[in-house]
């Protein structure tokens, strides 16, 4: 079964050559020069990935994923010519599932889209099949994601409904870290006009609820300049 890609790149060079290499590979490839382009084509028919470059024209990468993510969990490669940390948290952030640097090797990049694909139908598959416990049990703590519940030491624990909806998103997403615009975007569904004390409060509340030493999180960390993420280790 052909599988059918979506390249959202500018750079016209990169698209020439990255679609001849996945067009050999076997793959269906379509292809936009900016991230408006983009957010057409996928609207129009479906995908079994995306390539998204970050730094684009009219539209850039990490909105044309935030955008998608409204509506889909298709996986999402993204590349950028910036190799950093903080880019590739924000990208991974936003609902990416993997990152790559420029300058890229052809095999690299295949690989990383085969796995990705590879992830994806096993998911697909797997999922009717199974039911998803949403009971989470964490030490001292046993949450409830769907009712919203949580037990410290068998006692409930009092969270506002803004507390529990941040909290029930991180743990929906372990190890993915979130700026402080995204979380206010899911969380109150509105945009983000930088007052980060909003943020603040409700991160500290709900530290000060479900961690042993809310000073020294063990679950919800800081990543200074970034933002927070769900320490998901086991």
């Amino acid at each position: 079964m052909s599988h059918t890609i979506l390249l959202i790149e500018d750079d016209a060079s990169i698209i020439d050559m990255l679609a001849g290499y996945l067009t050999k590979e076997g793959y269906t490839v379509r292809s936009a020069n900016n991230g408006e382009e983009g957010l057409v084509l996928f609207r129009r028919e479906p995908f079994d990935l995306l390539v998204v470059d970050i730094m684009m024209p009219k539209l850039d990468g990490m909105e044309v994923i935030k955008t998608v993510r409204e509506t889909s969990a298709v996986p999402i490669l993204i590349m950028s010519a910036k190799d950093s940390d903080i880019d590739k948290a924000l990208g991974l952030g936003f609902g990416a599932d993997d990152y790559i640097a420029k300058p890229f090797s052809l095999i690299e990049i295949t690989a990383r889209i085969k796995a990705a694909i590879r992830r994806s139908t096993l998911y697909a598959r797997r999922e009717p099949e199974e039911k998803r416990d949403t009971m989470i049990m964490l030490d001292r703590l046993a949450i409830d994601l769907d009712n919203y519940l949580v037990r410290k030491d068998e006692q409930e624990v009092k969270l506002t409904a803004k507390e529990a909806e941040i909290l029930k998103l991180f743990l929906k997403n372990p190890n993915r870290v979130f700026t402080k615009a995204q979380i206010y975007g899911f969380i109150w569904n509105d945009d983000y006009l930088g007052d980060e004390n909003v943020i603040n409060v409700h991160i500290r509340r709900l530290r000060e609820k479900i961690e042993e030493d809310p000073s020294d999180p063990r679950y919800l960390k800081t990543l200074w300049g970034i933002g927070y993420k769900w320490d998901g280790r086991e």
